[in-house]
């Protein structure tokens, strides 16, 4: 499975960047429409038109975590926004209204400041992903961004990348120096949840197998139930993905696995019924968060971080699994200690990312 855009818009300004030209290499036949700048409202319902701009803001920003939740400490690199592989859940459908893909062209700009960021940060250890805003590697057979990200953190020494997808585009890794440095990281959901919202991600098996690869490489992987999804017979179903995931790969080799269950802004709830009139994720009863996001109930959300926590610790007792943007209480109903007893969130997966 691998994306490709019906037509290119790229700005003047960036005519030059190594990247327009490995694009434009790497995508002939393909309309290219050149603009003084993008326009905003110039949308593609489908996402199959691809922006490629110059960057103007920060491209490296703390995840916008919440003091009412224990948040991990990750923090963001931003190559690019939107992601068209139809989630009905996903969360970027609120954040940009504009569903066309686009790229930041000015990425020696990026690896300058992300360079200069690592150096003068007083932090002990950098967890770095490129999949909050956009899939991490949906575009990179087109872009080559991992042939430069990957290289770059294996030389760091107290950096890591996590880079998290739903695709199998990991061809381009096999041949990367690593040096350990690098995360390759899949959300997982059953089966039926794939087909049913997730429909232009790659399926469980085909994430599965890719990560296997990737293990083979000498890659950590990691993965990430999230969103958790109470459907019913969601019991079998993550039960089902446990037996796979731990009969495709090796616990010993995973640095974290995640838990999350769906939550979203209330903006996005009619978006999601415009968009997926036959979706059943918004069947549920939800109540506002401390995050002024909707969420499950609480007991319906500690029963399904319990449920999993058991079946993945069932398999491998050392596996460092965690919980995304949740209280001291749940963690402690679920789970039995809170972050704070082992030193913090951020600590836990810090001491997981460079072991």
């Amino acid at each position: 499975m691998k994306y490709r855009p019906e037509k290119l818009v790229i700005e003047r300004e960036v005519a030059e960047s190594p990247l327009v030209k490995r694009i434009l290499a790497t995508s002939p036949g393909i309309p290219v429409d050149w603009v003084d700048r993008v326009q905003e409202d110039t949308v593609s319902e489908n996402g199959t038109v691809l922006e490629i701009v110059r960057f103007r803001g920060r491209f490296v920003k703390p995840c916008p975590g919440t003091r009412s939740y224990n948040c991990c400490g990750y923090q963001i690199l931003n190559f690019g926004i939107q992601c068209n592989l139809g989630c009905t859940y996903c969360i970027l459908q609120a954040y940009f209204p504009n569903s066309n893909l686009r790229l930041f062209a000015n990425t020696n700009e990026m690896m300058q400041e992300l360079e200069e960021h690592l150096l003068n940060s007083p932090k002990p250890v950098h967890r770095i992903g490129t999949g909050e805003f956009t899939d991490s590697l949906l575009l990179d057979p087109w872009t080559g961004m991992s042939e430069v990200l990957v290289p770059f953190f294996a030389r760091q020494s107290k950096a890591v990348l996590e880079l998290k997808t739903k695709t199998t585009n990991v061809d381009l890794l096999e041949s990367l120096e690593h040096g350990g440095h690098t995360i390759v990281a899949w959300s997982l959901n059953p089966p039926q949840v794939i087909a049913e919202e997730e429909s232009g991600a790659a399926p469980l098996e085909a994430r599965l197998e890719a990560a296997q690869r990737c293990q083979e490489w000498g890659y950590r992987v990691a993965f990430h139930f999230d969103p958790l999804l109470a459907y019913p017979g969601w019991q079998q179903g993550y039960q089902e993905v446990v037996d796979r995931l731990f009969s495709a790969v090796d616990p010993g080799g995973i640095a974290w696995i995640s838990l999350g269950t769906l939550r979203f802004m209330p903006s996005l709830k009619a978006v999601i019924q415009q968009r997926y009139p036959n979706t059943s994720i918004l069947d549920e009863e939800f109540i506002p968060g401390l995050d002024g996001k909707l969420r499950y109930f609480r007991d319906l959300r500690v029963e399904m971080y319990a449920y999993l926590n058991e079946l993945l610790l069932g398999i491998h007792k050392n596996l460092c699994v965690y919980l995304c943007m949740e209280s001291d209480d749940v963690w402690r109903q679920a789970f039995g200690f809170t972050p704070a007893e082992r030193g913090g969130l951020s600590a836990m997966l810090d001491r997981r990312a460079l072991s």
